[in-house]
């Protein structure tokens, strides 16, 4: 019998978001139902914040910078689909994007240094912030972002994040070649 890494042993589906994942996901008629899915199963393990699927397209090479094309959100009115932004070299994009690691962003300071638009992020009681890479051939492709109403991330919790981009990540790259 194996054991549990340490601080995983804590990370329990409770029933109904296993018949979720297991029963609804898989029957998913589109990308946005199935991300509607993957939101609930946020809502219901990590409570209110937000969950959103950011494209990456790198920009000309001479920039070293990024193009970010919003794909779903589970805040349409604050952060709508389609919406866009560039973001340049940074440690953040490096980390993501380049390097394709897990970012765990805790407290306002943490999203002020990272995000330009931290204090609308703030504004809707947003504090803290985990972007797991979504990796296609290799390369970051997108990125699947949750901002949560506290500052701490549990270990548990960013387990649980980085599960469902890796349940999302067929969705993703359907919804990219589309």
């Amino acid at each position: 019998m194996s054991r549990a890494k340490p601080g995983l042993e804590g990370l329990l589906l409770p029933f109904e978001v296993c018949a979720l994942l297991c029963d609804v996901f898989p029957g998913a008629a589109n990308f946005d139902a199935a991300m509607s899915v993957i939101g609930h199963v946020r809502q219901a393990m990590l409570g209110d914040g937000l969950l959103t699927v950011n494209r990456v397209s790198r920009l000309a090479t001479n920039t070293g910078g990024f193009e970010l094309q919003r794909m779903w959100s589970s805040n349409s009115q604050a952060y709508p689909v389609a919406g866009r932004k560039r973001k340049t070299l940074t440690p953040w994009s490096r980390q993501l994007i380049l390097e394709g690691e897990v970012f765990v962003g805790e407290g306002d300071r943490a999203l002020a240094e990272v995000f330009d638009d931290h204090a609308r992020i703030i504004e809707l009681g947003l504090h803290g912030v985990v972007n797991v890479p979504v990796i296609i051939d290799g390369q970051c492709a997108a990125t699947l972002n949750v901002l949560g109403c506290y500052a701490r991330w549990q270990p548990n919790d960013i387990t649980l994040i980085r599960l469902l981009a890796v349940l999302a990540t067929p969705w993703i790259l359907r919804a990219i070649k589309e």
